[in-house]
């Protein structure tokens, strides 16, 4: 299937809220894949940045920051039933924007969840009220009594969002691999328990990113190769990540949720500032970043296996990501400034000269070990497919573009996570924007290479426990 291929019509009207890099990327791709016209498409954002391609396409453009003040006066003449709200912003809050779509019949979509400005950052609030887990629970409790309203699509960009489809095609290729009859599974229960019977421990969102560009990073500007503001929010908050029972050394600063299901744990300590162990195909073994998500969450949440009151079975699952080299600088000079933002922001685009980012799910403890099924896209490739996007974009915005058009062909699911839905459809969709697939074994685990110029206290019989982590 080519790129093109898919096409679905779609009636209504289309409003972003931002128009950063992922919604300048998501736009060429929505003009190609949905049948509406440019006309009937709105940008509401508190920047400039992209004007020149909103009339480039003929695309209105309207400079307004969205406040708790002001977002219905702005958004509600725009929005109707069978419309379809965007969210691609920070610091507006998702969950305001799920009600006001539902009010107004209207689909949605969002790449994460995202609080009013400050909710993440502000240090007089509590660790656990800056946590994503907090977040999402806020955001599911919109779910009572809402089976059958507009759709709306929650933190479904490349992660969270397409990794959790990701992930049960890697279940069913490791299934196949090692002999395991995994049959149809289609409920979350069923899903759960292929996952406990091929004896997954951990899931890793296991991302590095190796772009590099011909315009090094100055001192003071913080540069990446997608939202500086969503990164250093997302990077601020406490490390998270989904608490697995085979899990026999707690953290010393962990802390665990005294309400919901407790499927996940956070530390004290902000994810940008905490590094973990982990594997891809291209790189091998590496340091990522401990950067909380939501499918660091809802993955966890969504593979437990329950024995009346009792957790049976649920799997470690988080984030580990190598950004582009000059990211992660700027990551090191924003943590010595004690987490207050460099002055300058610059997202890589056109300076761009080579690199790719190889971004997948590492699902280990099965019979083989641990395996590696992801995207491999390089910048070439993504300059080939889709302009405006770098190859760290491109897998997001193909991500959105694809959990819009589910939601336009199921309109009345209420609200969904990624790990809901039913994944061939955006996989289908995504996979021709996503350069090279690879599925691939491995023998390494976090013990590999330890304790050769230091002796550790190793334990071997174990090696996918969660005790190798380092604090930057």
């Amino acid at each position: 299937m080519s790129e093109h291929e898919v096409h679905v019509n779609f009636a209504g009207r289309i409003v972003f809220v931002g128009f950063g890099s992922i919604g300048q990327g998501v736009l060429p791709l929505i003009l190609r894949h949905i049948g509406t016209s440019s006309g009937r498409i709105t940008i509401v954002t508190a920047e400039n940045s992209g004007r020149s391609e909103a009339e480039e396409f003929g695309v209105k453009f309207v400079k307004t920051a969205l406040t708790r003040g002001n977002y219905r006066q702005v958004l509600e003449p725009l929005l109707g039933a069978g419309d379809f709200l965007l969210n691609l912003s920070v610091d507006v809050s998702s969950v305001a924007l799920i009600q006001l779509a539902r009010e107004r019949g209207a689909l949605y979509l969002d790449t994460c969840i995202e609080p009013w400005a400050g909710g993440y950052t502000d240090p007089k609030a509590s660790v656990v009220s800056r946590s994503n887990y907090t977040m999402r629970r806020e955001a599911l409790k919109l779910r009572d009594g809402a089976n059958k309203t507009p759709t709306a699509v929650l933190t479904h960009g490349a992660n969270p969002g397409l990794v959790s489809h990701l992930v049960k095609q890697a279940l069913l290729n490791i299934a196949k691999d090692t002999g395991v009859d995994a049959g149809t599974p289609a409920s979350r229960e069923a899903w759960a328990r292929l996952a406990q019977k091929l004896g997954i421990k951990v899931m890793h969102i296991a991302e590095r990113d190796t772009q590099v560009s011909n315009v090094p990073k100055e001192a003071n500007e913080f540069v990446n190769t997608w939202s500086v503001d969503g990164f250093v929010s997302e990077g601020a908050q406490p490390a998270e990540l989904g608490w697995g029972t085979h899990e026999k050394h707690f953290p010393a600063d962990g802390g665990r949720h005294t309400v919901g299901s407790g499927c996940a744990i956070y530390l004290t300590r902000p994810g940008a500032s905490t590094r973990v162990r982990t594997w891809t195909p291209k790189a091998g073994h590496f340091h990522g970043f401990l950067i909380t998500h939501s499918e660091a969450i809802s993955l966890a949440d969504y593979y437990t296996v329950m024995d009346g009151e009792r957790v049976a079975y649920r799997p470690t699952s988080h984030y580990a990501y190598h950004p582009s080299d000059n990211a992660v600088l700027s990551v090191h000079e924003f943590a010595g400034n004690n987490w207050h933002l460099q002055d300058r922001k610059r997202i890589m685009l056109k300076e761009i000269t080579g690199g790719i980012d190889e971004l997948g799910v590492l699902l280990a403890g099965h019979k083989k070990n641990a395996y590696w099924y992801g995207s491999q896209l390089s910048i070439e490739e993504a300059r080939k497919l889709a302009p405006y996007n770098s190859a760290t974009s491109l897998q997001v915005t193909v991500a959105a573009l694809s959990g819009m058009i589910w939601a336009m062909e199921n309109p009345t699911r209420g609200i969904v996570e990624p790990d809901d839905m039913d994944f061939e459809r955006p996989l289908e969709i995504c996979l021709p924007y996503l350069g090279k697939m690879v599925g691939e074994y491995t023998d390494w685990t976090p013990l590999q290479q330890r304790g050769e110029l230091f002796a550790e206290d190793l334990d071997t019989a174990d090696p996918w426990q969660f005790k190798n982590v380092r604090v930057v």
